[in-house]
């Protein structure tokens, strides 16, 4: 009975740590990604803006379905493996170098919005740059992101996901 009582205890303690460290770690995040890809910047910029189309290459997407949008840009919720949803929508759109989505429900415990830059490399070539503005509220999951996950997991698989799409691998420079 006294081991059972240590090991809540220890438990109890590392949870405290995790919680105190996550409490100490800034709210918000910005990070940035670049790839380069054989691929036209138009064919990036439709892979990248056929939402409907993401199960078919985006690893952790299982599902798409459109939303009602809040602007005159598009809007839709992504569905995991594990039937989690997220709702996203555009911001900022200027076809087809020039992208801004966002998280579309300030109420999750996540937050936050990629620009996403496309930049042609002659002759039929295409840079990828992407930048997160993240925000963690929850004090958890703050360092699991930073500490076990990496705030740039989500951008890395998106873009190797991208490569895998045409059939390349991706070196992800940044």
């Amino acid at each position: 009975m006294k081991w059972l009582i240590w090991i809540l205890g220890v438990i109890a303690a590392l949870l405290a740590i995790v919680y105190a460290i996550g409490a100490a770690l800034p709210e918000r995040h910005s990070v940035a990604r670049v790839a380069r890809y054989r691929q036209s910047q138009d064919a990036i910029w439709e892979a990248i803006t056929d939402y409907g189309k993401f199960p078919s290459w985006r690893s952790n997407v299982k599902s798409v379905s459109p939303l009602t949008s809040q602007n005159s840009f598009a809007a839709w919720q992504e569905i995991d493996a594990h039937g989690n949803t997220l709702p996203f929508q555009v911001i900022e759109s200027q076809p087809p170098g020039h992208l801004v989505t966002e998280i579309a429900d300030p109420q999750l415990p996540f937050g936050g919005k990629w620009t996403t830059d496309l930049l042609p490399i002659p002759p039929n070539g295409c840079i990828v740059q992407i930048r997160e503005d993240g925000e963690i509220h929850n004090r958890f999951f703050r360092f699991m992101s930073r500490f076990v996950f990496g705030y740039t997991a989500t951008i890395d698989t998106y873009l190797r996901d991208l490569g895998k799409k045409f059939g390349e691998t991706t070196v992800i420079e940044r």
